[in-house]
């Protein structure tokens, strides 16, 4: 007669614990992925991280809890640790937003913009109001045909006084992001204010909205493509540079 094993040598699992460790499993980053919306990724030698900027930018007021937002004071630091990182060698940023803060999202795009690692961006769905910045802060933009940039002037809610200083801080913000934009991006200062400035194209507001082909033809935006386009040329800049360095 057979002997029996022991049952110790046994264990049963729940259901939600196997679905963790398939998670584990298919996730490197499943954490990242739940918390800030981003994740890095290993494929044929080289590690990148994607960041997610998704929803309404939240500056320095926290929103209500039925927005959706990406937080700044989460995206700063992650942006230095990737930028600090010897392990990762490239950053993609995915766009969907419909603006927000303008302090908050041009800080996060300063930072992108002044990264020496390799950096793309993908504008999918919009790049709104502030995601203006911060999509062509990356070296290499690129925009889904379907998607759409609105771009208008600087507004604000709320209680604004009725002074001269307020019109001269709204002017001086403006142009501060006029000019980050021209300076990162193929598109004229002149020809970006026509577009803030356009009376005819929304209602009950002043600004323009581009598709995926407009804000290339405009020199906005760099390439139209898809998620595959923009990751095969993160993946030649990172090759790229690592043959310069005569790695």
């Amino acid at each position: 007669m057979k002997e029996c094993k022991s049952a110790e040598n046994f264990t049963i699992s729940t259901p939600e614990e196997q679905q963790t460790v398939q998670e584990e499993e298919i996730s490197p980053d499943a954490g990242g992925i739940k918390e800030t919306g981003s994740v890095t990724v290993k494929k044929n030698g080289h590690l990148i991280h994607c960041l997610t900027v998704i929803g309404q930018i939240e500056g320095h007021y926290i929103l209500p809890v039925q927005n959706k937002t990406t937080k700044y004071e989460h995206v700063i630091p992650q942006l230095v640790a990737i930028e600090e990182s010897n392990e990762i060698e490239g950053l993609i940023i995915i766009l969907n937003t419909v603006g927000g803060d303008i302090e908050a999202g041009l800080a996060i795009a300063e930072l992108i913009a002044g990264m020496e690692k390799p950096t793309v961006s993908l504008v999918l769905g919009g790049g709104h109001s502030i995601g203006v910045p911060l999509a062509v802060s990356a070296k290499k933009s690129f925009i889904a045909p379907s998607a759409t940039m609105t771009i208008h002037p600087v507004r604000m809610n709320g209680l604004v006084l009725g002074v001269p200083q307020t019109l001269s801080y709204f002017d001086k913000m403006q142009e501060r992001i006029v000019r980050f934009v021209c300076e990162n991006s193929g598109i004229t200062s002149e020809k970006f204010r026509s577009l803030m400035m356009a009376t005819g194209e929304l209602v009950m507001d002043v600004g323009t909205v581009l598709d995926g082909e407009a804000a290339v033809d405009t020199g906005l935006i760099d390439s139209l493509g898809g998620l595959s386009d923009a990751l095969g040329c993160l993946y030649q800049m990172i090759e790229s540079k690592a043959s310069e360095k005569g790695e």
